[in-house]
């Protein structure tokens, strides 16, 4: 799969870990030829043959039917990928920015019916001892820990084909290649979100939020969290006003407060601008501290990283953190031994490793996924009286001003990045098809999954809870029976944003850039 087409959750396309970077964006296929099979789709519809025969609707059916098919289920897609390029090193971060997105749907879903912030044994608890409140499983459905991935991993791709340019001095490459980083990064992350925000005024003008929106103040159904409809205003005029106001506060950058500028219409997005300020920086350490040593350079940044989290800004400690492991694996080679191959292989410092030294480091790594994964379990509420974490709460620092649960989960955030980057067997799982089908429509998804959700999820949920009840344990009961349906519909939605507004979104602001740029002398 092109780079373009890889990168996914809140990053730049234009960061592959390949030397070169390709210009041409990938452009969807053609949709009108997709498929025989969409012929025969066509033919055993309920229509009366004679009009899908027509030379009027034919034409016109062909390739919306076709758009809409999701990107996996059309057979030119595997044979896409087949005679694409091979997959880029670090595509492994791709399947875990996807499954964490993933696993930011599952916490909104569930956030609503059930308490899903504390951890497995809190005193005064009722449901203190469900099996899905212990560690590690509990990430399935927690939104804080994948967001503390997604910032490592913005750090580390962002970072990657900078220093690399950078360790080989090619300067006048790095220069243009940090312009465009900056130039295109805006773009990146607001372009999608102001069209996924448009689209909601459009559906709350044409009223499809007012047929969810009873359902959505039902107390009986939301227990725990309700996570209201966005207001239809009196009229058109002024629900644009209203867009355009949440828009302009949601790209100015001048506020370091987490939430600030959150565009009402969709509360999910409060991370894009914290992403943006954070990449801003990111950029200025790296143009700040290109021409050092590479020695003097890890020491700079590692305490930059220091002091940044010495000021509770944990998110930007991500980025740096996800900076430093890019230059660690560019020292230790980790990438340059990847050719025409897709599986994971060992760097050239591992390969010459004594069988003994071999077992014993993977042994290491493993437990290291492990301790990531842990850290990253920590509970977002009442710690401090959690059987596991009341030690690890204890010892959070008193300058530490930020909630607790931002102490322990980026460290274990790091850390697991961290194990990845030296197991095969994660990277392997992390490689896998439908890892990488999450990654590629990772940002869509987190884009998608709150409008869908609001507009066709509630719909699923009342009919599930209509079937079930709510009383007792079938209230469980038809929360997940609506989730089968939920699930399938926000996935289906994010395919089709991807390739209707994130891919052609990429192809714009390459072209933009050009078109801006000024030409070589």
């Amino acid at each position: 799969m092109p780079d373009d087409l890889q990168l996914g959750l809140l990053d730049e396309q234009a960061v592959s870990v390949s030397d070169g970077e390709s210009e041409d964006v990938p452009k969807p296929r053609d949709t009108a030829s997709a498929s025989p099979a969409l012929s025969h789709f066509l033919s055993a519809v309920s229509l009366p043959g004679r009009h899908l025969k027509s030379v009027i609707w034919r034409p016109l059916l062909l390739p919306v039917v076709a758009f809409l098919l999701p990107s996996f289920l059309r057979p030119q897609h595997a044979g896409h990928q087949e005679g694409s390029r091979p997959r880029s090193a670090t595509a492994y971060l791709d399947g875990i920015r996807g499954i964490a997105s993933l696993f930011v749907f599952f916490n909104h879903y569930a956030m609503q019916a059930f308490i899903t912030s504390e951890g497995w044994g809190r005193k005064n608890s009722m449901n203190h001892g469900h099996i899905l409140k212990l560690p590690f499983l509990r990430l399935l459905y927690q939104g804080a820990p994948a967001v503390c991935l997604f910032f490592v991993i913005s750090g580390y791709v962002l970072s990657y084909r900078l220093l690399s340019l950078i360790h080989r001095r090619a300067y006048s490459d790095f220069y243009p290649a940090v312009s465009s980083l900056v130039f295109r990064r805006g773009i990146r992350l607001f372009l999608p979100t102001m069209i996924s925000t448009l689209a909601i005024v459009l559906l709350l003008r044409l009223g499809v939020y007012e047929l969810t929106r009873e359902f959505a103040y039902t107390k009986a159904y939301f227990r725990y969290y309700m996570e209201i409809h966005p207001d239809r205003l009196g009229s058109t005029f002024a629900q644009l006003g209203s867009w355009v106001g949440y828009m302009y506060e949601f790209v100015a950058f001048f506020t370091w407060r987490n939430g600030d500028g959150t565009p009402q219409y969709d509360l999910h997005l409060w991370a894009i601008p914290v992403e943006f300020r954070c990449s801003i920086c990111l950029f200025v350490v790296i143009v700040g501290t290109a021409r050092l040593r590479t020695v003097v350079r890890l020491v700079i940044v590692g305490a930059i990283a220091l002091f940044v989290h010495r000021n509770s800004r944990w998110d930007l400690f991500l980025f740096l953190c996800g900076m430093v492991l890019a230059e660690l694996d560019i020292i230790r080679g980790a990438h340059r031994h990847v050719s025409g191959t897709s599986s994971p292989t060992l760097c050239p410092q591992e390969q010459h490793l004594p069988p003994f030294r071999g077992r014993y480091k993977r042994i290491l790594w493993s437990l290291s996924s492990l301790l990531g994964l842990y850290l990253l379990s920590q509970p977002d509420y009442q710690g401090e009286v959690t059987p596991g974490w009341k030690f690890l709460t204890s010892i959070i620092p008193a300058w530490w001003t930020e909630k607790q649960f931002r102490f322990w989960q980026p460290l274990g955030a790091i850390v697991f990045i961290l194990a990845v980057g030296h197991s095969r067997g994660w990277q392997k799982f992390f490689n896998s098809a439908p890892m990488q089908y999450l990654g590629k429509i990772s940002y869509a998804m987190y884009l998608m999954h709150g409008p869908v959700m609001h507009v066709i999820g509630y719909h699923w949920e009342s009919m599930a809870y209509s079937i079930t009840g709510i009383e007792g344990y079938w209230f469980n009961v038809g929360f997940f029976f609506g989730a089968c349906f939920c699930i399938p519909t926000v996935i289906w939605a994010a395919d089709i944003f991807w390739r209707a507004v994130d891919v052609p979104t990429v192809a714009f602001a390459k072209w933009f850039e050009k078109w801006c740029t000024v030409g070589d002398e």
